[in-house]
């Protein structure tokens, strides 16, 4: 047996751990949770009491509406990734484990998004009601969602360990992931208007997941390094 694969069990052991010590933490402080839940239920639900129950309108701006209300919950919750961990003292054993950074990097957003993303795919199909969005553009949404929501999560976690305990870290988080964030946007919502015409959508399909391949490719290596540069 070679030595990667003796190494293999303890690494995957490693990203497990972390991302179960996550969630009990988050099991232990529901707010964590509810906040970006609830702020995503009542901008959508806002909206259609707003503009009024003319149902062709709001079936053409309920992808655009749904999707900025994801991007802004997701990103309200970005500023904690490593925050806790920063003020506790486990960042510091983190960046002295024997197990790789990235790794560990990598465990955190898949959390971060297990905790805050997941729960909108979720509960998006109750808020599409209120639009009054057909099944088949409901299910489009879910999953384009979900591959955005773990993107974000993904290219969230590289702002937060560059500015893991700055003052005001929030505002400039939001700056540094808005662009990389913005195709996830556009593609996101116009895919979910295409399926609402009838139209093919496996083009924004393909674009979503390639886009989450890359960042789940690249991001926890650029997250580990913005993690040693601000614990410099």
């Amino acid at each position: 047996m070679s030595n990667a694969e003796l190494k293999l069990p303890g690494l995957s052991g490693g990203l497990v751990a972390v991302v179960r010590r996550d969630l009990q933490l988050a099991w232990r402080r529901p707010g964590d949770v509810l906040n970006p839940l609830f702020f995503f239920a009542i901008v959508s639900t806002l909206f259609p009491l707003a503009v009024g129950p003319d149902a062709e309108q709001l079936a053409q701006n309920g992808p655009g509406v749904l999707w900025m209300a994801a991007l802004l919950a997701a990103l309200l919750s970005l500023n904690s990734l490593f925050l806790n961990d920063y003020e506790d003292g486990t960042l510091e054993q983190m960046l002295l484990s024997p197990q790789p950074l990235p790794m560990l990097a990598l465990a955190k957003s898949v959390a971060h998004w297990l905790v805050s993303g997941l729960p909108l795919v979720l509960v998006s199909p109750l808020i599409a009601m209120s639009f009054q969005m057909p099944v088949r553009s409901t299910t489009v949404m879910m999953l384009t969602l979900a591959l955005g929501t773990f993107c974000l999560s993904l290219l969230g976690s590289i702002g937060a360990g560059l500015t893991v305990g700055l003052n005001r870290g929030n505002a400039l988080l939001s700056l540094l992931i808005l662009p990389l964030a913005m195709p996830i946007l556009i593609f996101g919502a116009r895919t979910v208007s295409l399926a609402a015409a009838e139209d093919a959508v496996s083009a924004g399909l393909y674009f979503l997941g390639a886009y989450c391949m890359l960042a789940l490719t690249l991001a926890p290596f650029a997250t580990a390094a913005a993690l040693k540069i601000s614990n410099e």
